[in-house]
């Protein structure tokens, strides 16, 4: 396993790259508030099974660069990172996979540059246009749980309450809605040292004002060619299972795979388990 710094987009991405370089390429783009190491259970399973793995520090997290314009984390320019960083792997196209944010940035690069995928790996994210219609009808149950996305939407208030409190709030966020033993002190004090460096936390902040602020154009057609593979943990906190079925449907080769007892946090609850399907799906 090695350290590399991509530029790409205009930015210089920090990039774990580990396997032979001959394998089966494969992306794994984290979410909010991970980096790389989100990934950390899954990176020796998928370098034995003939993965080449990269999994990058997203734009504006840990020690990738932070550009200071809200404009900067519109999700095109996210896609656009990726498509600089999927060339820089040697292969025209690759496997994807992504968590949280990283699965709305998965989505958006299969919608708007399905060439470049072979296949789709999405965990506990929703289909950008299901996510759109359960917020546009008022669905309360998913209101409810997309609140706290409400309150990052403040200027300066979120990135400051976590800096008075050393972060207390980010960890809380990650260790009590996962299941018991998912995350470690020593993990948590990974997280800690990567939300500390400087501009990290309004830049990850940023990600969802901006999706807000700087709406992404629509698609023509909001079908996924690629084939993907949908992985949810039923106990999620902040997104419901209700949007899963949906979101398959608009997948013209999709197949759902359901976790009762995991949580948001699904490759961390069910690493095992989220291995394997990754090895038989990407294989």
């Amino acid at each position: 396993m090695e350290n590399r710094i991509i530029r790409t987009n205009g930015i210089a991405m920090n990039v774990i790259v580990a396997g032979n370089s001959n394998g089966k390429p494969v992306i794994l783009l984290h979410g909010f508030p991970e980096f790389w190491y989100g990934w950390r259970k899954q990176i020796q399973p998928l370098v034995d099974a003939g993965f080449y793995v990269w999994i990058p520090d997203q734009r504006g997290y840990n020690l990738t660069d932070k550009p200071p314009e809200l404009a900067d984390y519109r999700i095109d320019e996210l896609v656009l990172d990726i498509v600089g960083l999927l060339r820089a792997t040697g292969h025209e196209a690759v496997n994807i996979v992504g968590h949280d944010w990283g699965a709305m940035v998965g989505w958006w690069l299969a919608l708007r540059y399905p060439e470049y995928i072979k296949k789709l790996v999405i965990m506990n994210v929703p289909h950008p246009q299901v996510f759109e219609k359960f917020i546009r009808k008022l669905d309360v149950r998913q209101i409810a749980k997309s609140m706290y996305a409400l309150f990052f939407q403040l200027p300066i208030l979120p990135e400051g309450l976590f800096h008075a409190i050393d972060s207390k709030v980010m960890l809380n966020y990650i260790k009590f809605n996962a299941k018991k033993g998912s995350f470690t002190d020593a993990d948590l004090a990974e997280y800690h040292q990567a939300w500390s460096q400087k501009g990290a936390l309004r830049a990850m902040l940023n990600w969802y004002r901006a999706y807000v602020r700087h709406a992404p154009a629509p698609p023509e057609d909001w079908t996924i060619i690629p084939p993907t593979l949908m992985i949810w943990g039923k106990k999620d906190s902040y997104l419901s299972h209700r949007m899963t079925q949906p979101s398959i449907d608009w997948c013209k080769d999709g197949r759902l795979v359901l976790f009762e007892d995991a949580t948001h946090w699904v490759q961390h609850d069910k690493a095992d388990e989220v291995n394997r399907l990754l090895v038989d799906f990407l294989g």
